[in-house]
């Protein structure tokens, strides 16, 4: 939904309103990752896949909560491009590996932080879990149901902390909103969630020059094809539902509190048809049935990118918009109607790299209203206060956002959804 710029000021303001006093206000400038633990110091830390997701961690890891001391990827390339990158940021070089075993044996490590295809996330994790490290794992949990319950079951069992990369939760605003608006019934009652990421671009990424010891089949890849562009094909990939959706439906998840019962979702190859061997479609619309009779739908079209992202929850007294992460907007039945096609010009001073659900001249973009410093959000304080809250469940103990469970819920119903649109039926979740 693209607002008006009236809507927009009206939106902001009683966002603003709504949310004064509530706790996470104080981070919205990234307060919360900036104190460090109170004792134990950094936590030590290594961080596993160093592509595009896993460039943005480092990019925005606080120094006070982690200390990143190796960097292991099956591409060297990858693993010392990201080391001398932190090195010129001001960190203390980090040592490159190529072997897992080989890091973890000989790396004084309590923890590490993985950004490695989706297929991988299992196994990756629970090597690491059984190894005696705490790990943050990147959305979305992992291919399948069953590998999701390996990953909680070797947390459980070595008394390690997991938690999953959803930095929505982490997000001040989101916090925000959801302690001074969802919880204490602003918009009514709500039985409608719209989600939808809407981009214009090609999925497929460039095969790069790699190191001529580098075997992709040794890590299940028919090729550096395959290595590359591991998101097209489904033996590695659940597409635009886990890389994109299951972001999207955790917030769902989150704001009514349940998981949903049944999903129907349909999906088409369009843009691509005659790309070469792509596996996963780039069109898809689902539509997730939760209890009681609520909704929620999640749409991702490849071909055009008319109102961008958002997660837009609906309400019988009013709207509550999150738009790219960094626009929060609150309006009330009487100011949600007239909307326009007015569309929010581009941010500038790109300063992370490109991921799957960050495009590659995403900005640390502002939105201020008359209200001054209180009213900025920024896109990356989640990743920060992710990282901060990881660190400080390890440390001391404090609750996780998300945590395991909350994940797995999110991981299996856009599972699902990519089943129910294989097989072009509504499914009920198992």
């Amino acid at each position: 939904m693209n607002l008006t710029p009236g809507q927009k000021q009206i939106g902001r303001r009683n966002f603003m309103k709504a949310i004064a006093g509530t706790p996470a206000l104080a981070a919205l400038a990234g307060a919360a990752a900036t104190a460090g633990p109170k004792r134990g110091g950094p936590v030590r830390a290594a961080l596993i896949g160093a592509g595009g997701e896993g460039k943005v961690l480092l990019k925005q890891a606080p120094k006070n909560w982690v200390d990143i001391r190796a960097i292991c990827d099956i591409n060297m390339n990858h693993a010392t491009g990201a080391a001398d990158g932190l090195a010129k940021l001001g960190w203390a070089k980090p040592k490159a590996y190529e072997d897992l075993k080989q890091m973890l044996e000989k790396e004084d490590l309590e923890a590490v932080i993985i950004a490695v295809p989706l297929f991988a996330h299992a196994d990756v994790t629970v090597a690491c879990l059984e190894a005696g490290k705490h790990v943050l794992c990147e959305k979305m949990m992992a291919w399948d149901v069953p590998s999701c319950q390996r990953m909680i079951d070797a947390a459980s069992k070595n008394k390690r902390v997991l938690e999953i990369g959803y930095q929505r939760m982490y997000n001040p605003g989101y916090q925000a909103a959801y302690e001074g608006i969802i919880k204490k019934g602003v918009l009514g009652d709500i039985h409608y969630i719209r989600t939808y990421w809407h981009r214009n671009t090609d999925w497929r990424r460039k095969v790069e020059a790699t190191p001529a010891s580098l075997d992709p089949s040794k890590f299940g890849y028919a090729d550096l094809e395959h290595l590359f562009n591991w998101r097209l094909y489904k033996k590695h990939s659940r597409g635009l539902l886990a890389e994109l959706g299951s972001h999207q439906l955790s917030v769902a998840n989150w704001v009514y509190g349940a998981t949903p019962e049944a999903v129907y979702a349909s999906s088409s190859l369009s843009k691509d048809k005659q790309d070469k061997g792509r596996e996963v479609p780039d069109h898809v619309f689902a539509t997730f049935e939760y209890p009681g009779g609520r909704t929620a739908t999640f749409t991702s079209v490849e071909t055009n990118e008319h109102d961008e992202y958002s997660e837009e929850i609906l309400g019988t007294k009013g709207m509550l918009v999150f738009k790219k992460e960094s626009e929060m907007y609150l309006l009330p039945e009487a100011d949600a109607k007239a909307v326009s096609l007015e569309v929010t010009p581009r941010g500038a001073n790109a300063i992370i790299d490109a991921s799957e659900s960050r495009a590659a001249d995403a900005g640390n973009r502002t939105v201020k209203t008359e209200g001054g410093p209180d009213s900025v959000f920024e896109r990356v304080v989640g990743y920060t206060n992710e990282i901060a809250g990881f660190c400080s469940a390890v440390r001391m103990g404090t609750p996780l956002r998300c945590g395991p469970e909350k994940a797995l819920g999110s991981a299996a119903a856009c599972i699902r959804a990519f089943e129910s649109h294989d097989q072009r039926q509504r499914l009920a979740m198992t």
